[in-house]
């Protein structure tokens, strides 16, 4: 359960951080006491709260210290509207100010300095979707690649894993990849591979992980249409923790085997 006193706006905690200090509201704290500078739906939890922080031991004179570094920590972390943005694939309605999945991709492909690592389900027109991350490998020698792809076989293809493997590597660097560009890394799931189809199972998520600090996580995928035709929904994100989440949950399938290097 939240903290009852992280819920509070910076200004409540500091109409109790001045309130405390006066002497105006001291232990035992009461509920209506406490109401007088905080709603009363808060009013509560909060009292209960400041209990507690007494009877851990908490001098009463430290705190309206303890209050204002909350207040200070919360007015300076920024609002969600400035880590997150909404970005849409959608037929040009002229009603909406949201970024275009095409637009957001190519940005994060050419902003990338150090990693790109892009967890997708299906690719087409990958020459197209790919041009800007291919260029910027040129530009970037270090910087490090990775594609998360589903590979699947054809409807009764009974070959053995590793040639659907080669064909489907054959056709990406042939139809996918810019031509003559370096190319990345790609892994994919064994599972996609099995030839019973009840023990199949697809790489079906969709996101772009860049420089282990921007994520964007979306429905669409990397095809023409995804990009720039369909109706699609996704949401950027500037967080390096949750980028480091990601990665280090698709590092856990790699080194768990339950996915697999071709290339």
């Amino acid at each position: 359960m939240k903290e009852p006193l992280l819920s509070l706006a910076p200004s409540d905690l500091r109409a109790l951080s001045a309130a405390i200090a006066s002497g105006r509201l001291s232990p035992p704290f009461s509920v209506v006491g406490v109401e007088r500078y905080v709603n009363a739906v808060a009013a509560e939890p909060v009292t209960r709260s400041l209990q507690e922080l007494v009877a851990s031991g908490i001098a009463p004179q430290g705190l309206p210290r303890m209050l204002e570094m909350l207040a200070e920590g919360l007015a300076e972390r920024p609002p969600l509207e400035e880590l997150v943005d909404l970005v849409t694939t959608a037929p040009d309605s002229g009603t909406t100010a949201m970024r275009d999945t095409s637009v957001v991709v190519r940005d994060l492909f050419h902003s990338a300095r150090e990693s790109a690592i892009l967890i997708g389900y299906a690719v087409r027109q990958g020459q197209q979707v790919f041009q800007a991350l291919a260029n910027r490998m040129m530009e970037l020698p270090s910087l490090q690649v990775r594609l998360y792809l589903d590979i699947q076989r054809d409807a009764g293809d009974t070959s053995a894993p590793s040639e659907v493997v080669a064909r489907f590597l054959e056709r990406f660097q042939r139809t996918q990849w810019p031509s003559g560009k370096r190319l990345p890394e790609i892994f994919y799931d064994p599972r996609s591979l099995a030839t019973e189809p009840q023990h199949r199972a697809s790489l079906h998520a969709k996101c772009v992980i860049i420089d282990a600090r921007r994520v964007f996580v979306s429905s669409a995928n990397f095809t023409e249409a995804g990009q720039e035709r369909n109706i699609e929904v996704g949401l950027t994100l500037q967080s390096p923790a949750l980028a480091e989440r990601l990665l280090r949950f698709m590092d856990t399938l790699v080194a768990g085997a339950h996915l697999r290097q071709a290339l």
